[in-house]
């Protein structure tokens, strides 16, 4: 089976260096790295082009100015330059937690011909905040499991969760489906996976597959983050309102905050400012159609996607 990895880079660092060279060793092939890097001085900031293609021949670079740079629209493009029966999206921070990663995510595809994607569970980095490992755990716990249609009244909307921060697709569904939505502010991965699971086909989550990712986040950037998540679920009604996030962020609270006053008391604080801060931008931004666009560009994270919006 080919399988092809996609990475969208923005000004990289040495980490970015790790992750290819942990691609190379994966215990099944990748057959082509493809690099979807936006801004070329940030590459060139890191490492001179030709050298890095020279030195890893697995990689094809594409560079495309910031103004041209969306959350599906390029990774969809990514898409097109693979003729792999596989794909993975990546995100240029995460980085395998062993060689095993490629290998266990094209197992937990091939468990099922109507199995459209599986994702990698996330493990927090060395510097994680406590609050931040339990949402790990939270969210990317240690089993596996498949999610469908059927487990909606069970899961609601971590039914449709997938996360490109590591997932694997299948290419010919993704093509079935029409690929990744052209114009998001983010959450391409939940709204593929949302249209796949509607479609009869359904995600796996493989928690052998394992990613090291995290980040420690502070009240204004979860707010922003929140906000921006609020927008996507706005603008795709048909999807969330029928599975609103609501219910599941309170179970995550509430859990957490069992989990504090048992073993680190003194940071329920810190759970509750960044709760507020969370629920405040997510109404917020479900309701950015009538707020105006300077407000709108200093509560959201993603600046440059509200250049090609028409207010």
């Amino acid at each position: 089976m080919k399988v092809d990895v996609i990475i969208p880079t923005f000004w990289p660092t040495e980490r970015f260096l790790e992750l290819i060279g942990m691609l190379e060793a994966q215990t099944a092939a990748v057959n082509r790295i493809i690099v979807m890097n936006t801004e070329e001085e940030g590459f060139r900031r890191l490492t001179d082009p030709q050298v890095f293609l020279k030195e890893h021949k697995r990689v094809v670079l594409t560079h495309l100015p910031q103004k041209e740079f969306d959350h599906g629209a390029t990774r969809d493009a990514g898409v097109r330059k693979s003729d792999a029966d596989v794909f993975v999206c990546m995100t240029q921070d995460a980085l395998p937690a062993d060689p095993y990663l490629i290998e266990r995510l094209i197992g937990a595809l091939s468990q099922s011909g109507d199995i459209a994607a599986a994702y990698a569970r996330q493990l927090p980095e060395a510097d994680c905040n406590v609050i931040e490992q339990y949402t790990r755990q939270f969210n990317y716990p240690d089993h596996s499991r498949i999610k469908g249609r059927g487990d909606i009244p069970e899961l609601g909307i971590k039914t449709f969760f997938c996360s490109n921060v590591c997932a694997a697709y299948r290419r010919d569904v993704f093509e079935r489906l029409g690929g990744f939505v052209s114009h998001t502010i983010f959450n391409e991965d939940m709204i593929y996976a949302a249209g796949a699971v509607e479609a009869g086909y359904r995600i796996a989550y493989a928690a052998d597959a394992r990613v090291i990712h995290s980040h420690n986040y502070t009240a204004r950037q979860q707010f922003a983050r929140n906000f921006d998540l609020g927008v996507s679920h706005a603008q795709y009604p048909e999807i969330f309102e029928s599975v609103p996030p609501e219910g599941e962020g309170m179970k995550l609270v509430k859990k957490t905050a069992k989990y504090l006053l048992k073993n680190h008391p003194l940071l329920l604080w810190k759970l509750f400012v960044n709760s507020a801060a969370k629920l405040a931008g997510y109404r917020l931004g479900k309701k950015y159609k009538k707020l105006p666009l300077q407000i709108i560009k200093r509560c959201s994270s993603q600046k440059g996607y509200w250049k090609n919006e028409g207010f």
